[in-house]
């Protein structure tokens, strides 16, 4: 089975350091999801695997090797760096078929891959003439081609449909179901979710978090249910009885950490306390990013409290 393993892997740029001492492995037979706010590191990381550019220090291997070292690599590894790759003036399919040339694969596969990624009917149009969502389905088809055991993905949801969201999600989540090593790069919490088994997070050039998707977040979040009632002394002493905080909030709410919607349900009705509002708010991805990267960003906004003047 092929992994991709980076260990103590540095790259500087004059006085900037981009990727600093990097160390983590991605395996086979899941979906990592590669996170980190803008300037983290990721795109550089990526091109450092790929041979497109040299470390300072470190090494990055896939399947022991140096990407340089690889034989056949479009056999070997598949990468969607940049969908506007593709010479505009060519058709998807020439496209495919000098990729196919070069990396001495056969013609056959050409046809399958825009099968696969939906753009056989479009095959003889030229790149120029494609939406932005085409153009990424392209850079699949080009990173499928040689049917390869590692697929690394910058942004591949980027420009699809709905339709095409969902396509590209299953699609990572079978390959990986394979056996194969899939390393996505996004910027969409929901959707990493959604398919990652698996995160990296990486902020201003070093290792954050290397973690399972499901205990990333429940290390970085808290359940919390907010709560509406005519009896607020009533439940605070409840709620305090069996252990939790209750906090009332400016609108009249009350809210409570690390509870679930079931629990505080029973808790309500078994001591007679009317409930007028009960919900919860589920820990997610986003959130426990947003938590972790906090301090990491390399951009930062602030959201203005009064109108400006006229």
């Amino acid at each position: 089975m092929t992994s991709i393993d980076v260990v103590n892997l540095t790259k500087e740029y004059g006085s900037t350091r981009a990727v600093d001492e990097l160390t983590f492995s991605v395996l086979p037979g899941r979906v990592t999801g590669f996170l980190g706010p803008n300037g983290a590191g990721k795109s550089t990381t990526m091109r450092l695997v790929l041979g497109l550019d040299r470390p300072t220090s470190g090494t990055a291997m896939i399947g022991g090797r140096v990407y340089g070292e690889i034989a056949a690599p479009l056999s070997e590894v598949g990468a969607l760096l940049d969908a506007g790759a593709a010479l505009g003036s060519r058709t998807a399919r020439d496209h495919l078929r000098v990729l196919a040339a070069a990396g001495r694969i056969p013609v056959r596969r050409v046809d399958e891959v825009l099968e696969r990624t939906g753009i056989a009917e479009v095959a003889r149009r030229r790149v120029r003439t494609f939406s932005l969502g085409m153009r990424q389905r392209l850079g699949i088809a080009a990173a499928l081609l040689g049917d390869p055991p590692v697929l690394m993905l910058d942004e591949p949801s980027n420009g699809l449909d709905p339709e095409g969201i969902i396509w590209i999600r299953e699609l990572m989540k079978g390959l990986a179901a394979e056996g194969r090593t899939v390393l996505v790069s996004s910027h969409l919490m929901g959707e990493t979710e959604s398919f990652a088994d698996h995160l990296v997070v990486l902020g201003r050039g070093r290792l954050l978090a290397d973690t399972g998707t499901r205990d990333f977040i429940g290390a970085w979040t808290t359940s919390r249910v907010r709560l509406r009632t005519t009896e607020g002394e009533r439940l605070r002493a409840a709620l305090k009885a069996k252990g939790y905080t209750p906090v009332r909030d400016d609108d009249g709410r009350w809210s409570v950490e690390g509870a679930r919607v079931d629990d505080i349900g029973r808790l309500a009705a078994r001591e007679g306390i009317p409930v007028l509002e009960l919900s919860g708010e589920k820990a997610s991805l986003e959130k426990a990013y947003l938590a972790l990267t906090a301090g990491e960003t390399e951009y930062s906004a602030t959201t203005a409290t009064t109108a400006p003047e006229a």
